[in-house]
């Protein structure tokens, strides 16, 4: 409990210090931001803060913190670390460059930006993968709800029946401007995802039967999946996930000011850590350890799990919670991951966004490539998902490296995204070299090229700040 206790403190800690360092960083200016300058009426439009937080933080979320936290506590209370330095170091910086980074260029996407900092080739790279990932993330957040859903309902209303009905609200999400469906869900939503949070929280702490187990180093997994790289993928949008730089482009072009980032960007990935932390915790505190956690994931899935908890420590009102959470919040994360697909490959094909006919041509060939994806196996989708997730992070901090060192007078300041961006290049290769669905190859293999695939980029970036301040005579300190 102790533990427990500390990993909030720190986390909200992290967002009034480090976060203002971070902010202090990229200097936030009173320059007009693209919902004031452009204001198409679609995409680019004022909202208010609070609500832009709100939106922001159904964007990223979702049932990720919840489904990714519940895996990751399969190794034990020492998730609650990556949990919080993931966030604070990685996760929360990482999105509040990605919208503030697109926020100065006109609410571009993450593969604009990528193609601005990092060169042309990467720009192609980072448009297929970025519409991979979105497509990936939008098949995971139709086919979750839609099994449970289903059942739910009465026998003949299928698990098709609801992915189509899921599909024709996507259309509307996806087309309609932002302020119609988005800005008027998305607040009430976020209110009840962080309600769930705050509930079983409280039970934990109220209720004498469950006990959060304090942190050990030791691995405790049932099936011995080795912590690293596995449970730093497996944890996904608890602690930094790459979906978000797709997302954080959305509210990019919403927010009427540039000191209003910290809020909505940092700030909503802060949010989501402790909604994560706190399902990491009830996971293993309410099951009694690894082992049943693991069994009951295995038996019931991660909605059903959501469910049990939820029903058992709150009685009725926790298990309507529960439903409306793994039902209508991955259905809320599935929508914008098809909204910003469509942003993509409206820059990419220069489509006008403000008739109605260039978004249907868009739109429509996206969501079949989705249906057709429903049709995989979820858990083999989600493996697939975690690691690009994870990959698009990784690429992401260093566009946002790349950003800094070229624009701020003190080059080595981009440290901050730096340094995680070197950890995550070690995560994801040795992760796809070992994993299942990657190369399975030997840790002993695995491992040293992890480190070396990081080091080289580290190395790379040094040598190319070392080169700035010398050809540019910008200082370092």
């Amino acid at each position: 409990m102790i533990s427990f206790i500390v990993a909030l403190a720190v986390l909200l800690i992290g967002f009034f210090t480090y976060g203002r360092l971070v902010e202090k960083v990229f200097g936030p200016d009173d320059r007009k931001t693209p919902a004031i300058e452009i204001n198409d009426g679609v995409d680019c439009m004022p909202m208010k803060t609070w609500k832009a937080l709100l939106i922001q933080l159904l964007n990223i979320a979702g049932t990720g913190p919840i489904f990714g936290a519940l895996m990751g506590a399969c190794f034990g209370p020492v998730v609650f670390l990556w949990i919080v330095f993931g966030s604070i170091l990685g996760g929360a910086v990482h999105d509040y460059m990605s919208g503030m980074i697109s926020e100065r260029y006109k609410g571009a996407s993450i593969a604009e930006l990528s193609g601005i900092h990092l060169g042309k080739a990467t720009l192609y790279l980072m448009r297929v993968f970025s519409i991979l990932l979105l497509l990936l993330t939008g098949t995971v957040f139709i086919t979750s709800p839609a099994s449970l859903i289903a059942k739910l309902t009465p026998e003949f209303l299928n698990n098709k029946f609801w992915i189509i009905v899921i599909l024709i609200y996507y259309i509307l999400a996806t087309l309609l401007p932002i302020d119609k469906v988005i800005g008027k869900l998305y607040p009430v939503f976020g209110v009840i995802l962080i309600l769930m949070a705050v509930s079983i929280a409280g039970a934990m702490f109220i209720l004498p039967q469950y006990t959060i187990p304090e942190i050990t180093f030791v691995n405790l997994h049932p099936d011995n999946l080795p912590v690293w790289p596995f449970m730093f993928i497996t944890v996904a949008c608890g602690a930094i996930s790459g979906f978000h730089a797709t997302q954080s482009p959305m509210m990019s072009k919403c927010i009427t000011s540039e000191k209003e980032g910290r809020k909505v960007f940092y700030g909503a990935m802060i949010i989501e850590s402790v909604i994560a932390l706190v399902w990491a915790a009830a996971g293993v505190a309410f099951y009694g350890g690894t082992q049943m956690l693991s069994t009951a994931l295995a038996e019931s899935g991660q909605s059903g799990v959501v469910y049990e908890i939820s029903e058992t420590m709150l009685g009725n009102a926790g298990g309507i919670l529960a439903i409306i959470g793994v039902v209508v919040c991955p259905i809320t994360s599935g929508d914008t991951a098809f909204r910003s697909a469509r942003l993509i490959l409206a820059e990419w094909t220069k489509l006008d966004q403000k008739k109605i006919k260039n978004r249907l041509i868009i739109t429509f060939p996206l969501l079949s490539a989705g249906a057709i994806l429903t049709q995989l196996d979820f858990n083999v989708l989600w493996r697939y998902f975690s690691w690009s997730n994870q990959t698009l992070a990784m690429i992401s901090l260093w566009v946002a490296t790349a950003y800094l060192a070229h624009t701020h007078k003190h080059i080595f300041s981009s440290i901050i995204t730096a340094l995680p961006a070197a950890f995550m290049s070690a995560v994801t290769l040795t992760y796809i070299l070992m994993a299942d669905e990657g190369f399975k190859v030997s840790s002993k293999i695995a491992y040293p090229a992890g480190i070396i695939f990081a080091s080289a980029l580290l190395l790379v970036y040094l040598f190319r700040c070392v080169y700035l301040k010398r050809t540019q005579g910008i200082k370092t300190k």
